[in-house]
């Protein structure tokens, strides 16, 4: 399988995929924690279908120490007792601001109390950039059908 085009050849998507590159800085450099930041990029990448994003970010995970039970428990959070209030939280709020199509509420005041409870201002700003992006990335990828499994963590750090 190949990739319809490189992003990184093509003139606009290069200069798109750069900035976009540039806007996750500040989630990477804020507090909301690394294994947080990971779980909330796997699982709207599970929602989305994106192999290239679950290859890349399941793989850094494990890199940083996250734990095979953990990763694998993503797709089922909700039944999993390995997740933390805070990162429940996190990711109740990625499936909700992923899936805006499917609920005309968007996300819900529940998650969002709950997001409120466990993280503050600056790292419910990342959160929500790190929804926007991880969704923004999901969708490039699987639009261009980028292949998936040849991925070595930290490749494009």
């Amino acid at each position: 399988m190949e990739a319809r085009i490189n992003m990184f050849e093509n003139e606009i998507t290069g200069k798109f995929v750069k900035r976009l590159i540039a806007a996750s800085r500040p989630v990477e450099e804020s507090s909301l924690p690394h294994a947080t930041q990971e779980l909330v990029k796997i699982r709207a990448s599970q929602i989305n279908g994106c192999g290239m994003c679950l290859d890349m970010h399941t793989k850094d995970a494990a890199a940083a120490g996250e734990t095979a039970v953990r990763l694998a428990m993503v797709a089922a959070w909700r039944e999993a007792v390995v997740f933390t209030e805070a990162e429940r939280a996190a990711l109740a709020l990625t499936e909700e601001g992923t899936r805006l199509a499917d609920a005309h509420t968007g996300v819900s005041d529940e998650t969002w109390a709950a997001v409120r409870k466990h993280y503050d201002d600056e790292q419910i700003g990342a959160l929500i950039a790190l929804v926007a992006t991880i969704n923004a990335w999901n969708r490039l990828n699987v639009i261009v059908r980028n292949p998936a499994g040849e991925y070595q963590p930290g490749m494009f750090g």
